[in-house]
């Protein structure tokens, strides 16, 4: 019986305890925290400022990507012009040239 009467008197010692270091605890972080938001404009600003450079850097890496898709395209329809004529003098259909169409107009 006497381990009941010495675990009422430690419940409440520890939780006047634990109140204590939570309340102390507490007092401490949201102190910490109040100062890291009146601090918080100069890094908005900073993080403000990274946004608008990786704005900037997506912009113009994207007109990079644009211009060489352009590249690439053109390239890719002349190849196709160029199959397109290897095909025709292939299989008899051969289209004439503007130079030999006048060279055969001329004789």
């Amino acid at each position: 019986m006497s381990n009941r009467e010495g675990f009422t008197g430690g419940f409440i010692a520890g939780a006047a305890v634990g109140g204590l270091v939570g309340a102390v605890l507490g007092a401490v972080l949201s102190r910490r925290a109040a100062e890291a938001l009146l601090s918080e404009p100069s890094d908005a600003k900073a993080r403000k400022m990274r946004q608008r450079k990786a704005t900037q850097l997506e912009a113009e890496g994207m007109e990079v990507a644009r211009l060489s898709l352009e590249d690439k395209i053109a390239q890719l329809n002349q190849a196709i012009d160029e199959v397109r004529l290897q095909l025709g003098d292939v299989n008899g259909n051969a289209q004439a040239h503007s130079s030999d169409r006048a060279i055969g107009e001329d004789s």
